[in-house]
């Protein structure tokens, strides 16, 4: 729908004002500035969120004197959506009469994160020792997600800083812009000729492959996973 409308309002004002190439570059922005000038949003933070409700929610259950593998089935029921999915395939091959190594360690390949490795190698250790003192292991690993949830959430409000400032210039400078073609088109006369709309094309295309580069450099390396191998 964005880019339908993009299109048809590019297509008056080209008809309007003689700039074809204003036909390409209105749904150019439409659709890429909103995407380029979004931080983001790295999937470590909402898995960590989810993974410390889960955790709390097995340390709890292993209280009471359940088994490593009731906890986890009972934990279906209020499993965190993000990895609902991953959990509720979990119980079923569990249910399916899977090892509970097995079953765990292909978790851990479903999820793919080096947090959730932390947490399912403790309930893997679990399983084979016994449930006791697994309360303690996974309300300390809880503990420890929640240091890890504090600093990266901080990370994350550094990392917004650069894109704030980009933001504003580019809404400062597109309404600068538009204002002066407003009020004194006779400023862009020669944008109007084929060599200034090359121009223009070409200026659009260095700023907007800045905001790529910028995307680039925030996006975040992937960190290397402890329970790797043929479950994977």
């Amino acid at each position: 729908m964005i880019l339908l409308l993009s299109v048809i309002i590019g297509c008056v004002a080209a008809a309007l004002t003689g700039w074809l190439i204003l036909i390409v570059i209105l749904p150019v922005l439409a659709i890429g500035l909103p995407y380029l000038l979004i931080l983001p949003t790295p999937r470590d933070v909402e898995l960590l969120e989810a993974l410390d409700r889960w955790v709390r929610s097995l340390a709890a259950t292993l209280a009471t004197g359940k088994s490593i593998t009731d906890a986890i089935r009972i934990s279906r029921r209020t499993a965190p959506p993000l990895i609902a999915d991953e959990i509720s395939l979990l119980v079923t091959r569990l249910n399916n009469r899977w090892e509970t190594r097995d079953a765990l360690m292909r978790f851990a390949g479903a999820v793919d994160s080096p947090d959730a490795d932390a947490v399912i190698a403790a309930l893997i250790l679990a399983s084979s020792r016994g449930a006791n003192g697994a309360s303690v292991t996974l309300n300390a690993l809880a503990d420890s997600i929640q240091a890890q949830l504090k600093g990266r959430r901080a990370i994350e409000v550094e990392r917004s800083k650069p894109y704030v400032v980009v933001r504003q210039v580019t809404v400062i400078s597109l309404s600068t812009l538009v204002l002066m073609f407003l009020l004194s088109p006779d400023f862009f006369a020669p944008y109007r000729t084929p060599l200034g709309q090359a121009l223009l094309s070409l200026l659009l295309i260095m700023y907007l492959a800045s905001l790529l580069l910028m995307r680039r450099k925030a996006h975040q390396s992937e960190r290397p996973r402890i329970l790797l191998g043929e479950h994977r």
